[in-house]
């Protein structure tokens, strides 16, 4: 347990109203914020999950997913319980849904995750499963702590945040990829819970005001959210407002949590999806949850060679000088890249942080 921040006292009523996210949570004696993990204590909100996460894995960077930030190598993942929105097609249900605190049964300080990272060999270390703003307080030091040692930090996230948090947030993190759910408030407001317009402000601050390294995401569900109206608007209203470089993944969908009778995504409609953005401009188009090589590959933007070769996590082609630029033709690849591909694959590993002197 941890003081949180970001929130202020309502006199009129004895409420407390958490600032943190656009929900504005106005808590009284013991109450707890739809995130269930910011809880009332006195005069004050304290963040329940400091130092508890429900497990650490090392996964492939590609997973988060992230294909323009040091491909190829290991991130060490945690997360902890609960979430701010409502999703009912969410994917990861058992852990942001979560009521139990006590099935936190990992405990790790900040400065033991970046030790566990440094002796794992990780490049970075990636705040997900659940989503990292409503533990805000322990994502950021432990952003801090992983950059004291040299690692990078991750945060995947639905950006539902408020401007002050939010500036702190990512100002922590050296890349993101952010969950553009939908384009249309219908859609945020009956199957997330959520609004719209407070996500596409914070993917409009971070490409345009930060130096985060940035990738998003859009989960297509038939009937939902993969009418080709709405895609090409998202697909407009991204290149208007990010430009053409951002990356933008298109997720297939498959029958979890309370959309159990929805089918799975079609392949076929990932690739319409993805043709559609690289009509309107898009250059970094990919396809997730599905088996695509081509639509998980990299290509480069000068001369349209396949630049980075993907199959599901696993790297084939590299024509990618040290600095980043494609060897035939020398134009630059947007993103972040080592000297050289990392080798780490498919491969997922159980990790446990040690306790560390501080």
């Amino acid at each position: 347990m941890q003081t949180a921040r970001f929130w202020s006292a309502r006199p009129a009523d004895d409420r407390i109203v958490c600032e943190l996210c656009p929900r504005f949570c106005a808590l009284g004696p013991g109450q707890r914020g739809m995130c269930f993990v910011r809880r009332r204590e006195g005069d004050g909100i304290v963040l329940d999950t400091w130092g508890r996460s429900t497990g650490f894995c090392i996964d492939p960077i590609e997973k988060k997913p992230l294909n323009h930030f040091l491909p190829g190598t290991p991130v060490l993942s945690y997360g902890t319980a609960g979430c701010n929105l409502a999703c009912k097609f969410c994917q990861n249900h058992e852990i942001s849904k979560s009521r139990e605190i006590d099935s936190l049964a990992v405990e790790a300080t900040p400065e033991a995750i970046a030790e566990a990272a440094v002796r794992a060999g990780c490049a970075s270390v990636a705040c997900t499963y659940n989503d990292p703003v409503i533990f805000h307080e322990y994502a950021t030091a432990t952003a801090e702590a992983c950059r004291a040692r040299g690692i990078r930090s991750v945060a995947v996230t639905a950006g539902y945040i408020t401007p002050a948090p939010r500036a702190e947030f990512f100002a922590a993190m050296d890349a993101t990829n952010i969950d553009l759910k939908g384009f249309s408030e219908e859609f945020y407001r009956k199957l997330t819970g959520s609004h719209l317009a407070p996500v596409l402000e914070t993917i409009d601050y971070v490409v345009n005001q930060t130096d985060c390294w940035v990738e998003l995401t859009t989960l297509l569900i038939p009937g939902y959210n993969d009418a080709v109206d709405e895609i090409t608007r998202m697909c407009e209203w991204i290149m208007d407002r990010l430009g053409p470089d951002v990356p933008l993944h298109f997720s297939a969908f498959h029958p979890d949590h309370r959309m159990p009778d929805v089918p799975r995504t079609p392949p076929a409609t990932l690739t319409e999806a993805r043709r559609i953005a690289k009509a309107v401009g898009l250059r970094h188009v990919y396809t997730g949850n599905t088996h695509d090589p081509e639509g998980q590959s990299s290509y480069c933007p000068g001369c349209g060679g396949a630049v980075i070769g993907r199959d599901w996590y696993r790297l084939s082609d590299w024509k990618l000088t040290p600095e980043g630029a494609c060897t035939a033709c020398g134009t630059r690849l947007p993103g972040v890249f080592a000297a050289a591909p990392g080798t780490w694959g498919p491969r997922r590993e159980v990790v446990r942080p040690e306790p560390v002197a501080i």
